[in-house]
């Protein structure tokens, strides 16, 4: 392991003024203060948002153990967020980088700016003047639990005995569960729809399960990421809020606006090996 600092990578943006104002008084996930570095080869206005940290935290052995520890990783992923996030509010647009995306020094940083340079001017000249709102859909159908149906003695229409009788009101309540999660599904892929219609672009993320999904009812059936424009987001979120408005069973949670994290392609973490 080495005893040189790595350089730990927040982002990549073009080199402004304003960008270089809003990394004065930045400091990243070891406290370090945050600053630019150039590409190694001249005439393009790249840069990576960058600060120094120490090997015994981000190395590759060490790192892997801390990605593990939950209270690190949330601190972590905090300050990496305001990080980008203060990038963001300074006007530029910006290519967030993954959490410990880490170079073994600014060279090789600087190097994968150069061969990535084409790659990232694009996407900056796609994402520039775009937000990214999250578009979570819940849903809560009012269906009838298996412990409310009485265990009849007969039933009183059909004359049944005990367990013809049960088996008719068991069917009975499977058909009107489904009927009401059909109706709640198909209420979901219409605000989809109409959400996508309301975006330029769209990625799927996989639904939460379990305390992920929160306290709130209901099951999380689309966790979605929208790339909007930034003069376009109260209408997105008016669009949307309405689109769901007197569905019953079915909630939505808007979030954001983000840096456009689900839409920048990253590059891999130890692209080369920290020695």
């Amino acid at each position: 392991m080495s005893d040189t600092n790595l350089v730990y990578t927040y982002a990549v943006l073009r080199r402004t003024p304003e960008a270089a104002a809003a990394t004065a008084h930045l400091r990243g996930v070891a406290g370090e203060p945050i600053h630019l570095v150039a590409p190694a080869v001249s005439g393009h206005q790249l840069a990576f948002a960058i600060g120094h940290v120490p090997p015994a935290d981000y190395d590759d052995i060490p790192l892997q153990a801390h990605l593990h520890d939950v209270d690190w990783l949330e601190s972590t992923v905090r300050t990496h967020h305001a990080v980008v996030a203060a990038l963001v509010a300074s006007g530029a647009a910006v290519l967030p980088l993954r959490l410990a995306t880490v170079y073994p020094d600014v060279d090789r940083a600087r190097q994968a700016l150069d061969t990535r340079r084409g790659y990232f001017l694009s996407l900056l000249d796609r994402l520039t003047g775009h937000v990214e709102l999250g578009v979570k859909i819940y849903a809560a159908p009012d269906i009838t639990p298996p412990e409310a149906d009485p265990e009849p003695a007969q039933d009183p229409v059909t004359g049944l005995g005990v367990g013809r009788a049960y088996q008719v009101i068991r069917r009975r309540r499977q058909r009107r569960n489904e009927e009401a999660w059909r109706t709640v599904a198909q209420a979901a892929a219409r605000l989809t729809e109409t959400a996508g219609t309301l975006a330029v672009d769209r990625v799927a993320h996989t639904p939460e399960r379990g305390s992920l999904s929160g306290s709130a009812p209901g099951t999380n059936v689309a966790n979605d990421a929208y790339l909007v424009p930034a003069d376009r987001v109260v209408a997105f979120r008016a669009g949307v809020l309405a689109a769901a408005q007197g569905v019953p069973g079915l909630r939505v949670e808007i979030t954001g606006p983000w840096a456009p994290y689900s839409f920048a392609l990253q590059p891999e973490p130890h692209e080369e090996p920290a020695a």
